[in-house]
């Protein structure tokens, strides 16, 4: 028996060991660095050589590679990196206001705001789903207080899944002791081929609102969405997977939202943008999660969740 004892212990110690070394490697450290203008950016690495990295100015996601390091984002060529301005290109966070749809400045303020390391992360899954992530959270201050008048939590985990996907999880939580609504739109810089030669799937015979023509609704009838000019609509009660089709590339971009009804795609053709260089558009196309028509309510104590997953798949 003493044996046998002795036997079962060491065979719990083994697992133990086990058990440990493997939460210790489940996640590749990040590496904490400078980016354009000393800005402190998170670079994230996989297994696999896929990688991501995140500013901390903003909490925004600017590159997005594959395992061959084929950039699958795109930032402007003119984007300025100098605080208050926000950064042109990647995935910004529009909140707690999308564009001018309330009377805060347009899109809100989270994307010009330094974010935070966060030490204290909602707990994973229990699953090998998660392969390489970092966790941010931003804290309303005094002076955002003094413009949007509601405390709150922004927790935005950033990871790459098992076959590469990028996903963002949002957590709001309102720790105030009053309700509060917001808006808001997760807006990443998609790489194309050529914005002429690709078309978006999935948002057919739904109704929008046209933002060139200051958001009148109309329902799309076409059987899918190709560009010959500039392009900014906010599609309502969408599906949650959306596809962006690029033949030249062979390549289809997928989508997938949880939490947020709406999407918008945008994309600015030849219209100046004063950070965005002349030829930029012609390299991407924006389809965002988005929640505007009908603003999130969150109440006191409580908290809200989204989800936007980008996935790259090979297509004809």
């Amino acid at each position: 028996m003493g044996n046998k004892g002795n036997l079962g212990y060491l065979i719990f110690l083994w697992a133990t060991l086990v058990a440990v070394v493997a939460m210790a490697t489940a996640q590749r450290p990040f590496e904490r660095t400078k980016g354009i203008n000393g800005l402190e950016k998170i670079i994230v690495r996989d297994d696999r050589g896929r990688s991501f990295e995140v500013y901390l100015y903003g909490g925004q996601v600017a590159s997005w590679k594959n395992e061959k390091g084929k950039e699958l984002l795109v930032m402007s060529s003119k984007a300025i990196f100098k605080p208050p301005i926000p950064i042109r290109g990647g995935i910004p966070i529009l909140f707690p206001q999308y564009a001018n749809t309330g009377p805060l400045p347009s899109h809100g303020f989270v994307r010009q705001r330094f974010w935070e390391i966060d030490t204290n992360p909602p707990q994973l899954p229990s699953n090998s789903y998660y392969k390489a992530w970092v966790d941010l959270i931003l804290r309303s201050s005094q002076d955002d207080l003094k413009i949007w008048p509601h405390k709150f939590e922004y927790r935005l985990r950033v990871h790459l899944g098992t076959e590469g996907d990028l996903i963002l999880t949002s957590r709001v939580k309102n720790t105030d002791v009053k309700p509060f609504n917001f808006t808001m739109a997760l807006h990443p810089y998609f790489s194309v081929s050529d914005i002429s030669e690709i078309q978006v799937d999935g948002l057919q015979n739904l109704n929008y609102l046209d933002q060139l023509k200051n958001r009148t609704r109309f329902t799309d009838h076409d059987k899918t969405i190709t560009f010959k000019s500039q392009f900014d609509r906010i599609y309502l009660s969408t599906p949650n997977d959306i596809r962006i089709v690029d033949k030249k590339k062979q390549k289809t971009i997928v989508v997938h939202k949880e939490g947020q009804v709406d999407a918008v795609v945008w994309n600015p053709w030849e219209k100046k943008v004063e950070d965005l260089g002349t030829e930029d558009y012609r390299r991407f196309v924006t389809v965002e999660s988005a929640a505007v028509e009908k603003p999130i309510t969150v109440n006191p104590g409580q908290e809200w969740k989204g989800i936007l997953q980008m996935s790259v798949v090979p297509s004809s």
